[in-house]
C-alpha cells in the first residue's frame, strides 16, 4: 500500500475528478523529487577541498570562461563528472531494482542481494586481469560488455529458478545470496593471480567509487539509462498487472514468461553499465523503490520513474556524504551505501517475516 493513501472523496466528486486529484498529487512528488535531486547535484558540485563559493559556482557552470583555468578544471573536469556520474548511476539502479522486484514478485530483490551485481563485478575483472586492448576496443566499451554479458547470464538463471521453484521468495533469495558469495569467491581468485596494477582496479571496482567519472563514462550510462528507461515505459501497463498477479496478467493476455526474460535482461544492462564505471555500489537498487512505493503507489507509469528519482536522489546524498564524514578525505561511496542499506535490508527482513507469522 502507499505511504500517501487517497484522500476520502467530497460528496459530489466524480471518479474522473478524483483520479486527476490523485495523479495530480503523484506528480507534484515526481516534481519535488526532481528539484531535490537537482538541489542535491549543486551542492554536490560546491562540495570539495577546493574552496569555491556558490555564486562561483554558478558563473563557471553559466560563463567557464569568466574563471580562472584552475576553476574551470575542478568544475567541468571533476565535480561535474563526479555528481553527474552519482545522480546517473543512482537512477539506473533504481530502475532496476524496482523492475527486477516486479519481475520476481519479491520485495527482497535487487541487482546486489541475488548476485547480479555480484555477476557484473566477475565480468569486469576477467576484462581487467586478461587484458584485450591489443583487440582496439577501449575499456570504456569492454568493461561494460563484459560486465553485461556476466550480469545477464545470471539473470536468465535466477530466472530459471525462480520458475522451477514456482517463485518462492525465500528459496529465490538464498539462492542468488549462495550465488553472490560463490561469484566473490571467483573474484577474489581473480585478485591472488592479477598483478599490482590489476590489482588495483579490480579493488576500486569491489569497493565502488565515483573518483574516475568523465563525462563521456556520465554520458554511456545516460544514453543506456535513456533507452531502457523508454522500453521500461512501455511495459509499465504489463508490469503493473503482474504486480497485481500473475494469473490476472495472463488473464488479460500478457505473455509472463517473455516479460520477465525481456525484464531481466533490461536490468542487468542497466546494472552492468551502471557499475562498469564505479565499481559496486550496493542497496541503492533495493532501498529507492521500496521509497518510491511508499510515496507513490503500485502504478507503473509512475513508479519507475519514482524509483529512478529516488535512487538518484539517494545516491547524491551519499555522494555529499561521502565528501563529509571525514575533513579533506573521500570515502568510497560503495561504503556509504552500505552503512545505511545494511540497516534497512535488516529492517525489510523483519517486516516480511513478521508479516508471515500474522
Amino acid at each position: 500500500m502507499p505511504f500517501i493513501q487517497r484522500a476520502k472523496p467530497q460528496e459530489g466528486q466524480t471518479l474522473a475528478s478524483q483520479y486527476r486529484q490523485y495523479m495530480s498529487l503523484r506528480l507534484i512528488i515526481l516534481l519535488a523529487l526532481a528539484v531535490g535531486t537537482l538541489l542535491t547535484l549543486v551542492y554536490d558540485l560546491s562540495e570539495g577541498p577546493s574552496s569555491l563559493s556558490f555564486l562561483g559556482l554558478l558563473q563557471g557552470l553559466w560563463s567557464p570562461d569568466s574563471l580562472p583555468i584552475t576553476q574551470q578544471v575542478i568544475i567541468w573536469d571533476i565535480r561535474l563528472p563526479y555528481a553527474l556520474m552519482a545522480i546517473l548511476v543512482g537512477a539506473a539502479l533504481g530502475l532496476a531494482g524496482a523492475e527486477m522486484q516486479t519481475a520476481l514478485n519479491n520485495p527482497l530483490a535487487s541487482p546486489f542481494t541475488l548476485g547480479v551485481g555480484s555477476a557484473a563485478t566477475f565480468g569486469a575483472s576477467l576484462a581487467i586481469v586478461f587484458d584485450l586492448s591489443h583487440l582496439g576496443i577501449s575499456q570504456n566499451f569492454l568493461l561494460p560488455v563484459c560486465a553485461f554479458a556476466f550480469a545477464g547470464a545470471t539473470s536468465l538463471i535466477i530466472l530459471g529458478i525462480a520458475n522451477n521453484l514456482g517463485g518462492s521468495i525465500h528459496s529465490v533469495l538464498l539462492f542468488g545470496i549462495a550465488l553472490m558469495f560463490g561469484l566473490n569467491a571467483m573474484v577474489g581468485v581473480l585478485q591472488f593471480v592479477a598483478d599490482e596494477g590489476q590489482l588495483q582496479q579490480i579493488v576500486f571496482w569491489t569497493m565502488g567509487s565515483l573518483a574516475r567519472a568523465d563525462i563521456e563514462k556520465a554520458s554511456i550510462v545516460a544514453i543506456v539509462l535513456l533507452v531502457c528507461l523508454v522500453f521500461s515505459l512501455r511495459n509499465a501497463w504489463a508490469m503493473t498487472l503482474l504486480r497485481s498477479g500473475e494469473e490476472q496478467a495472463k488473464s488479460m493476455g500478457i505473455n509472463v514468461k517473455r516479460l520477465r526474460v525481456i525484464t531481466l535482461l533490461r536490468v542487468s544492462l542497466l546494472t552492468a553499465v551502471a557499475l562498469a564505471f564505479v565499481g559496486e555500489i550496493g542497496f541503492i537498487g533495493l532501498v529507492a523503490p521500496h521509497i518510491a512505493r511508499m510515496i507513490i503507489g503500485e502504478s507503473h507509469r509512475l513508479f519507475l520513474i519514482g524509483s529512478a528519482l529516488c535512487g538518484a536522489l539517494l545516491l547524491s546524498l551519499a555522494s555529499i556524504a561521502s565528501k563529509s564524514v571525514i575533513s579533506g578525505l573521500v570515502l568510497p561511496i560503495g561504503m556509504v551505501t552500505a552503512l545505511v542499506g545494511i540497516p534497512f535490508f535488516i529492517t525489510l527482513i523483519y517486516q516480511h517475516q513478521k508479516r508471515n507469522t500474522l
